[in-house]
């Protein structure tokens, strides 16, 4: 509606401007949204990176007991588990797993999104290695 005394041209302006700054912030609020489903860059105090070249990222991964991270992604992983654990893992479509993970154990993940909690009254600790090309069908 326009506003009483303002002229077509000045109200059309109005709405430009007014356009402009709604468009500015949504994209500023969704842009950090995007960046943020790296793991280091969502949860720093639990990622660590520790060494990282052209075909794998490798991270230390610590949550402390009740810690937990928000939504996240990983390309193919293999995750070395140095501690055991209790951890909840919360899937992008709102499924719940509550895993009991033994200290040692070796597991290969496809590529996904997740966000973790450790409900374990111990640190959990992982060596993930993030698989930067997409991993081959085994021969």
């Amino acid at each position: 509606m326009r506003e009483p005394g303002m002229r077509g041209v000045e109200w059309v302006a109005g709405r430009r401007t007014m356009l402009a700054v709604c468009t500015a912030l949504l994209l500023g609020s969704i842009a950090p949204a995007a960046m943020a489903q790296d793991p280091v860059a969502v949860a720093p105090g639990q990622y660590k990176v520790e060494f990282e070249d052209d075909a794998v990222r490798v991270l230390r991964v610590v949550y402390g007991p009740g810690e937990k991270s928000a939504m996240h992604e990983h390309p193919d992983s293999v995750a070395v588990y140095v501690t055991g654990g209790r951890i909840r893992i919360t899937l992008p479509d709102g499924r719940v797993g509550e895993p009991r993970v033994p200290p040692g154990a070796t597991m290969r993940h496809a590529a996904g999104g997740h966000a973790i909690e450790n409900i374990g009254d111990a640190p959990f600790e992982l060596v993930l290695v993030e698989l930067k090309k997409p991993a081959t069908a085994p021969r």
